[in-house]
């Protein structure tokens, strides 16, 4: 693998190179804004050492700075993003007098790209998640207060204390209590699941309890995680051995995390329960596929939309709200799902009053761009599916994964559209809605009518989705 280590000289060229393209505006409507919360830099250390506290290696595990990290995305059409570097001991340090000051440099080098100060949070009891500051002027400390209070692997000697489950909740309401709260997103939550409705480091209840503790704070999960290109060599051909998203224990579906891509399975029991659980898609960037390592750049493959104006506080309300959508390969570019009824309506993320027995319609607008992805394939909507669920309130027990009430209540195919350009309009109609429930949208490019487990191997390319976060019918 070849590790580039560019200097902050080769920094200061990428500026100049930036500084002839104009800023964003910030008066603009709300718009779909794509984007990627979980991007690192070369301030994702290794660690050397000899029986003392482990000495930080910059470039050791990701490999480039964070204005070339921004450039990239700005590339391949993002429009906000957040670095997310990962600890171990003091690594806060690193982040707040490295990772920040950088940070600050790329705003000014890449600024059509909101950026986020942000984290891969070594999330006590469970695996890592993505911690998003709001912008402010203390924002480096307040990432700096979390990371060095509650990163399991931040103290050394380490402390086998910082690694429970409880300090996880205890954080979260440390977090929640701030003037500006945070957000938290949890990250390839199935990675180290052995199999299908078997959890590893995080696991129903545990994702339960975040959300308990801090609803505004803990909002969801990566529907499809990073690291997409596993199967990818350097030279282009595919590894055989290549698992998508480095899902070696139990695979992905679809690119998509079994929380999220089972029909009825986990992430459908918690809208089940009524509760505001969205998921986002995101690179996982440490080192680009061309480069030996097992990535694509912020942007290129995985793209998570938000509707909002860019700015980071709407960027960020627009997550903590739901009006998300993701997708892959650049399948889609747009999605609008509006549900209406009794002379009002709503969209994604947002909740529709509903009088008992009201018939519901539900309209449904892609764009499928006609121009080329980032592989240069024009991959073609093939089947977008209606889905529904019944919300029945809080669960008793905990670690339920299943929603018996989920279904597909119409898959619409190419003649069940209206066709204008890019755009594809569809339509259906839920008659007589008598109890609350949720409702979402997904699509791909195959044939498949679930998305099946990916084998190794596989070119991510080949077999693509999106998905809608839910919009809720209130009956009253």
């Amino acid at each position: 693998m070849s590790l580039v280590h560019p200097s902050l000289v080769h920094v200061a060229l990428l500026a100049l190179l930036a500084a002839a393209r104009p800023g964003v505006g910030q008066e603009a409507e709300r718009a779909w804004i794509a984007g990627d919360h979980h991007i690192h830099s070369r301030y994702s250390v290794g660690w050397e050492g000899d029986g003392g506290p482990p000495v930080p290696i910059v470039g050791g595990d990701g490999i480039y700075p964070i204005p070339m990290n921004a450039l990239m995305a700005r590339h391949f059409g993002l429009g906000w993003m957040v670095t997310t570097d990962h600890g171990g001991p003091n690594h806060s340090k690193v982040n707040f007098e490295r990772a920040y000051p950088e940070l600050l440099l790329s705003r000014t080098t890449v600024p059509e790209v909101v950026q986020f100060y942000g984290m891969e949070l070594d999330t006590p009891g469970a695996d890592h998640s993505s911690v998003i500051v709001p912008h402010s002027h203390d924002e480096g400390a307040r990432l700096r207060e979390i990371e060095a209070g509650w990163a399991k692997y931040d103290v050394w000697p380490r402390d086998t204390l910082r690694d429970t489950e409880p300090r996880m909740i205890q954080a979260l309401e440390f977090m929640r209590r701030l003037e500006r709260p945070p957000l938290v997103i949890a990250h390839h939550p199935s990675r180290s699941a052995p199999a299908l409705g078997t959890y590893g480091l995080d696991d129903p209840a545990e994702l339960r309890g975040w959300n308990d503790a801090a609803p505004e704070v803990a909002v969801g999960m990566e529907g499809a995680p990073g690291h997409q290109a596993a199967a990818l060599a350097e030279d282009g051909s595919l590894d055989p051995d290549g698992a998508r998203a480095g899902y070696g224990r139990h695979p992905t579906y679809g690119g998509f995390d079994q929380m999220t891509a089972r029909l009825g399975g986990f992430w459908d029991s918690m809208l089940g329960e009524g509760r505001r659980w969205w998921i986002t898609a995101n690179s996982d960037s440490h080192v680009h596929w061309r480069e030996g390592g097992s990535d694509f750049w912020p942007g290129e493959y995985s793209k998570t939309w938000v509707l909002a104006r860019p700015d980071h506080d709407d960027i960020l309300d627009g997550i903590r709200s739901g009006r998300v959508f993701v997708s892959t390969g650049d399948l889609v570019s747009e999605l609008w799902v509006t549900a209406a009824a009794n002379g009002t309506e709503a969209g994604i993320g947002g909740s529709l009053d509903v009088v008992t027995g009201a018939d519901v319609r539900v309209t449904i607008r892609v764009r499928d761009p006609e121009g080329a992805n980032a592989n240069g394939d024009r991959p073609a909507v093939a089947r977008v599916d209606l889905i529904v669920g019944e919300v029945r309130g809080t669960l008793e027990d905990p670690t339920v994964d299943r929603n018996s009430t989920t279904r597909v209540v119409r898959r619409f195919g190419a003649g069940d559209w209206v066709r204008e350009g890019e755009w594809l309009t569809m339509s259906a109609v839920l008659e007589d809605v008598g109890s609350d429930r949720y409702l979402r949208v997904r699509g791909t490019n195959g044939g498949e009518l679930e998305p099946e487990p990916d084998p190794r191997g596989e070119d991510p390319w080949a077999d693509l989705w999106f998905y809608s976060n839910p919009i809720f019918l209130d009956v009253r």
